[in-house]
């Protein structure tokens, strides 16, 4: 790496010098940023995966809340209809 040449105020350097610069701060940050949040070390791919994985869990759980609250519902208002139904004709008895 070339000294960086002052000019006039300004600091001059070869753009490719300072794309490595730029490079070298970025990876730098990613990785403190990283350690900040406790996906630092080693394992920090397999906690993600993990994390995704949990997700992935939690959206398909909800998925299925969802599905079974329909069903619910829905089972529900058929069981109410024929009930009426089964009202109406006097299936019971002598109904009101």
């Amino acid at each position: 790496m070339n000294r960086p040449v002052r000019d006039g105020g300004r600091i001059v350097m070869p753009e490719a010098e300072f794309e490595q610069l730029l490079e070298r701060a970025a990876e730098t940050g990613a990785r403190k940023a990283l350690d900040d949040v406790g996906l630092g070390g080693d394992d920090a791919a397999d906690d993600i995966r993990d994390l995704r994985s949990l997700l992935g869990c939690m959206r398909l759980a909800k998925r299925t809340a969802v599905q079974t609250a329909v069903r619910l519902i829905t089972t529900g208002i058929l069981l109410a209809l024929m009930a009426g139904i089964a009202i109406k004709l006097k299936l019971f008895g002598n109904g009101p």
